[in-house]
């Protein structure tokens, strides 16, 4: 019989302990139309030096949960060529994504193809060359904010004994807490990474968007901790959190 392994991860508001046979590390949407120039935030004027400020971290922590034998899963906001899964015209989904730019809009992307914004198989919804997913690695497409809303998320964690998600990505008060807060519904044991996520919206105030978040996850969802700390337990070093 297998010995399984338990990490204690250093976190707000208190220890977690660490399956790696049951935990999936959640990358929500760091995909090139949030975090690349020439993306759909970048031509909208939204600033994306946060985003791109969390790949660095991110790809420690990916490195460290495939050492682990941990489950990885991207997530990708995209959408139909057709635009049949946007909604209506006057669904706050369509209208919502209309003011940063539209749905489906022609851009030329930097690498020379015709792009076209949050549409599948484009530049614009692939993942950030950092972060490319690695063979092994899930990649689960979705249309509204959260990851488990008409996919299949739910059952392949299911399938794979998974009981505890690890969320990295953006934004972080949009897509990540949106799909957290879904998984805290389905009974997953939540934490997230902070320096792994990153919200433009509300950046310039004194408290941002990102702050809100983190303080929901800490006191209501689940625990709070960071790349530093989940890289060093992995590897058997402990670790102060002071994010």
């Amino acid at each position: 019989m297998t010995e399984r392994r338990i990490f204690s991860l250093d976190a707000r508001p208190a220890l977690v302990e660490i399956d790696p046979d049951r935990t999936a590390v959640i990358v929500v949407d760091m995909q090139n139309d949030f975090g690349s120039e020439g993306g759909m935030f970048h031509r909208a004027g939204i600033d994306i030096c946060g985003i791109q400020a969390a790949v660095a971290p991110t790809t420690r922590v990916l490195d460290a949960a495939r050492s682990a034998g941990m489950t990885v899963v991207y997530l990708k906001m995209e959408f139909e060529s057709d635009l049949s899964n946007t909604g209506r015209p006057d669904a706050p989904n369509w209208i919502t994504h209309l003011k940063l730019g539209g749905i489906g809009e022609q851009c030329d992307a930097p690498d020379g193809s015709s792009g076209r914004t949050l549409i599948r198989d484009t530049w614009n919804t692939a993942i950030v060359d950092e972060l490319r997913p690695e063979p092994g690695d899930l990649i689960v497409s979705k249309h509204r904010f959260s990851g488990f809303f008409e996919t299949h998320l739910d059952a392949i964690l299911r399938g794979r004994g998974i009981q505890q998600l690890v969320f990295t990505g953006c934004t972080t008060s949009v897509c990540v807490e949106s799909t957290l807060r879904d998984a805290y519904f389905r009974d997953y044991h939540c934490v997230l990474l902070a320096d792994c996520c990153a919200e433009p919206i509300g950046a310039w105030f004194p408290r941002t968007n990102h702050d809100a978040t983190v303080l929901l996850v800490e006191i209501m969802f689940g625990a709070v901790s960071t790349s530093d700390a989940f890289v060093n337990v992995l590897s058997g070093v402990a670790a102060k959190v002071t994010a």
